[in-house]
Formats: structure tokens, C-alpha cells, sequence
């Protein structure tokens, strides 16, 4: 599962690419791609029309572009995803926090350019904000090119991982 803020423009991107990718690896019917947001403002609202173009001009017609709604993530859902990647170390927070004392729901959240190769790599005491991937929402569509190319860019690390672990159990 995927998760941003509202749920309208880096979640359901990432979502779309990741599902993308996992069906180019021959695993589309074996792995369940979400995404949700830490807000509920948004709230069965369709995807950002601007992250739509984007998609779309770069080769994406996942039917769920179209038929995707908004939803704010419950803590049920950290129970019933193995991997959930924020999109920023403040949705992270929100994340663990949603997970309480739990802290085998607690590790499964991870920041989604974690996977990114040529994202820095975090050491003891870093800030994991420096792997933020901005909100495009406030940008123009050069905000949300550059979005994709930053989803883009974790995708087959995030495709390899899941890989990994399926192959572990």
C-alpha cells in the first residue's frame, strides 16, 4: 500500500506504476496494490486530474486511473498489507503512530524512496526527510513530472524487494 496525504496525487500514481510493474513481472494476479491517504479531506475524491496527464502521456491506462477514490487509511489496513510505503517521513510518522505498540505493524512501514538506487542511503541519526518525495499538488505539471520520475525510479527496487520476500516464505 501506498500513502501520501490526501490520496489523489503521489499514492494513487505510485499505485498505478507499481501495478505496472508487478504485471510486467508476470505478477499481477499474485500481489494487491493500494493506496490510501493519512487525511481524510479528500474523501472519494477522483485522482488529481494533473497526475491523470501525466500518467497517461507516459504510457499508463491502468483502468484504475480512472476508477480510483480517494480513501484515508485505517489502522486495519496496516494489518492487512505486508509493505506500506509513505511517501514522506511525515506520513511515516503517521503511519507508526496509526500502529501504536505494535511493532511488527510499525516495520512494515517504509518510505517509498528507500527503494530508489539513487536516493541517498540513511544512516543511524539521519533525517528520513531527505527522502521526501515532494507533494506536486501545489506545483505546476512539471511538479508532477517530476513526481513520476521519483515513483519511477523506486519501482523495480520496491517490485525486487516484494520478489525477495515472496520467495522467503
Amino acid at each position: 500500500m501506498t500513502v501520501c496525504t490526501g490520496n489523489i496525487c503521489r499514492s494513487p500514481m505510485s499505485a498505478v506504476v507499481l501495478r505496472d510493474r508487478f504485471a510486467a513481472a508476470g505478477l499481477a494476479d499474485d500481489v494487491v496494490i493500494d493506496s490510501t491517504g493519512i487525511s481524510g479531506e479528500e474523501h472519494g475524491n477522483p485522482m488529481d486530474r494533473r497526475a491523470v496527464g501525466v500518467l497517461r502521456d507516459n504510457g499508463y491506462h491502468d483502468p484504475a486511473i480512472r476508477l480510483h477514490q480517494a480513501r484515508q487509511v485505517r489502522a486495519a489496513d496496516l494489518v492487512t498489507h505486508d509493505l506500506v510505503l509513505a511517501m514522506t517521513s511525515a506520513h511515516a510518522g503517521a503511519l507508526r503512530r496509526l500502529a501504536g505498540a505494535d511493532a511488527s505493524l510499525a516495520g512494515r512501514v517504509r518510505l517509498y524512496r528507500e527503494f530508489d538506487p539513487a536516493a541517498p542511503v540513511l544512516g543511524p541519526g539521519d533525517p528520513e526527510h531527505v527522502l521526501d518525495i515532494d507533494d506536486p499538488w501545489y506545483g505546476d505539471r512539471s511538479a508532477f513530472v517530476a513526481c513520476l520520475a521519483q515513483v519511477e525510479a523506486a519501482a523495480d527496487a520496491v517490485v525486487a524487494h516484494v520478489v525477495a520476500e515472496l520467495h522467503a516464505r
